[in-house]
């Protein structure tokens, strides 16, 4: 097996070399003869072939000009036009030979498919019509408009029937495993989406697929028809939507890199857009720019203008939002619907009127509501009816309305938690319980709230153990500030040994990890000891508190990291200062021990930033001098400051 990939991929790259320096020999001639018309026609082709859609279009043209009355050189140019995305030239073309009686289907075909580009389904339908019905593209076309029209069950018979008459076909299946998506049946979505990447891999080992997650460098497969052909690219992509769409961004990502191997400049858009969300935690500026660039293309994916809306107001860019939707009227009527542009709005409005914004919050929660209530019923009557479609599709409807009002609350509430009003936060929530008691996410707010207000940790207890039950045999998919209060509302309940049960399962569950892959940095165990030791430092038990401090960055070389450094040093910089008031007293191995720490900190520091860029830069800021922002500077200064107080 491997040595046929190893033939095949030696096969296509000769075939790739062979079209390179037929392009460059090809180009030659012409230079020499202008209206060569076999060079011409050859070298369309091969354009075509890599995907150079544009060249090939400007190929066919001189063809036309050459030989005016070959029509299907027409048609070739047209289709060109089409893969451009120039709709209207592509139309024009096709108007010149349709009345050509050996090309007529091939014609409609092509016309209905650039209506269906510039979406304008009635009159693609008018023109599949027109096809024969006996034809396998005619069924899978009406799936097309069934699709375009949000009539996903109807697309998926279409669509499964042209399968079965025409046997396995990727695109064919492609768009089965989509159906199943928008349906959220994403266990038979992700079935067609293997068969699709195993034939892949199975009839064309020289696409490399997976090799990038590997860790094996790979040159690009390039934009080839036959990379085109496999469908590989839209499976991927669909398969890491499905895994984003269930939080499993690793996995999403994951997706992302199996893929075939190309260049950046080399990629679609629609795996640039992906690429920008799943890893918009890590690298924002990268996804920024993606996302950017892809809304000054035409066309984009659909999603770009919302995402990257909603994208600027979760890392609070609302400026910059603003500045999008006034310079993007036009798209804003196309790719928002009315709930999306009323909860963006509301957002921006927060910055400047956060009554206003609350007032239209709450108009939004109040539609949102009603829209529930009444997804509710049909719920229950479809149950009294004992139809499963009907139920299947009405709790898919009340989900759906839930996940629209769910972001409207916690925006709502966020006004009163800025203020540090947890209490008014609470009275928000108590209101949408009625919808909301089972919901991750409102589960996991509430628990926040109740904690924050300090005399609630018994309540808070109640809502963290349930989340981190759900996932306790995995428990490092629990968030890490999840794990941290949850043992800080143990210990203020005075249930320590369930507190240290819980760090003990973090802590072996991290070094079972560290032992299988020794570079990861793991921060679950870290920050619950540094929120145990904040919790004990701002109750005036500094001894112990600074203790849990300098426990929680061992070993300093998998744990030391901008964020756990801030919060550290926060704990040192508040002693510092109880001491210097002599309001609490260290005793002598203590202080020996913070400056160690200090030390330990300066050496494995040096390439740890403590402040860290903006995503936009400010040129107005005057910028630190860098020397200075880097933990060994930091740690050097603490202990200086130590070493005085030690001496005074």
């Amino acid at each position: 097996m491997k040595k046929k990939g190893e033939k095949q991929r030696r096969r296509e790259k000769i075939k790739e070399q062979r079209y390179t320096e037929l392009i460059q020999i090809l180009s030659v001639l012409l230079d020499s003869y202008s209206s060569s018309r076999p060079c011409l026609s050859l070298l369309g082709y091969i354009y075509f072939y890599t995907q150079d859609f544009l060249a090939a279009a400007n190929c066919y043209e001189k063809l036309i000009q050459i030989c005016p009355d070959e029509a299907i050189y027409k048609l070739y140019y047209a289709q060109a036009l089409y893969q451009t995305c120039l709709y209207q030239e592509a139309w024009n073309v096709c108007a010149t030979i349709a009345n050509n009686s050996d090309l007529e289907v091939k014609v409609k075909k092509l016309q209905a498919a650039i209506k269906y580009g510039q979406e304008d389904t009635v009159a693609a339908k008018s023109y599949i019509d027109q096809c024969p019905l006996e034809d396998v593209d005619t069924e899978i076309n009406f799936g097309c408009l069934l699709y375009q029209e949000g009539e996903y069950e109807q697309a998926l018979k279409n669509f499964s029937n042209a399968l079965q008459i025409a046997g396995f076909r990727p695109h064919l299946s492609y768009n089965v495993a989509l159906c199943y998506y928008k349906l959220k049946e994403y266990a038979a979505s992700i079935k067609h989406i293997a068969d699709i990447i195993e034939q892949g891999i199975k009839e064309h080992p020289e696409l490399s697929v997976g090799m990038t997650t590997e860790g094996i460098e790979v040159r690009s497969v390039g934009n080839t028809l036959t990379l085109h052909e496999t469908a590989l690219t839209e499976a991927f992509n669909l398969k890491a939507a499905i895994e984003y769409q269930l939080k499993n961004h690793e996995a999403a990502r994951e997706a992302l890199t199996d893929m075939p191997p190309r260049s950046e400049e080399e990629l679609d858009a629609v795996t640039l857009h992906n690429q920008a969300l799943t890893n918009m935690d890590t690298k924002p500026n990268e996804g920024f720019e993606k996302l950017q660039f892809l809304l000054q293309q035409n066309p984009f994916p659909p999603e770009t203008f919302a995402n990257i809306l909603l994208m600027y107001c979760k890392y609070q860019y609302y400026d910059l939002a603003a500045e999008v939707l006034a310079e993007n009227v036009d798209l804003t009527y196309k790719y928002l619907s009315p709930y999306l542009y009323d909860f963006l709005d509301a957002l921006i409005t927060q910055q400047t009127s956060p009554e206003e914004a609350y007032r239209k919050f709450d108009d939004l929660a109040n539609k949102h509501t009603e829209v529930l209530r009444k997804a509710t019923k049909q719920v229950q009557e479809a149950r009294l009816n004992h139809d499963e479609n009907s139920v299947k599709k009405a709790v898919n409807d009340y989900e759906d309305a839930l996940e629209r009002y769910v972001p409207v609350l916690m925006a709502q509430a966020k006004i009163f938690w800025d203020l540090g009003n947890y209490t008014q936060v609470e009275k928000i929530f108590k209101k949408s319980v009625e919808f909301c008691n089972e919901h991750d996410i409102w589960k996991l707010n509430v628990a926040h709230t109740v904690f924050m207000q300090e005399n609630k940790f018994k309540d808070a207890v109640g809502f963290y153990e349930p989340i981190v039950k759900k996932k306790y045999d995995n428990i490092l998919n629990v968030s890490a500030i999840v794990l941290a209060n949850l043992c800080v509302s143990y210990i203020m309940t005075t249930q320590n040994s369930e507190a240290e049960q819980l760090m003990k399962k973090i802590e072996k569950e991290e070094e079972t990890v560290s032992f299988e892959e020794h570079d990861k940095k793991l921060f679950h165990l870290c920050i619950v000891n540094l929120v145990i030791g904040t919790l004990y430092c701002a109750k005036g038990n500094y001894e112990f508190g600074i203790s849990r401090v300098m426990k929680s960055l061992e070993p300093y070389n998998k744990k030391l990291g901008t964020d756990t450094w801030y919060y550290a040093k926060r704990c040192f910089l508040s002693l510092y200062e109880q001491l210097t008031k002599q309001l609490v007293v260290l005793k002598d191995n203590t202080l020996q021990d913070c400056i160690q720490f200090f030390e330990h900190c300066e050496v494995y520091g040096r390439d740890i930033q403590t402040v860290l860029e903006p995503l936009f830069e400010l040129q107005e800021l005057s910028p630190i001098p860098k020397a200075k922002e880097t933990v060994t500077y930091e740690a050097r200064y603490l202990k200086v400051l130590f070493l005085k107080y030690q001496m005074s």
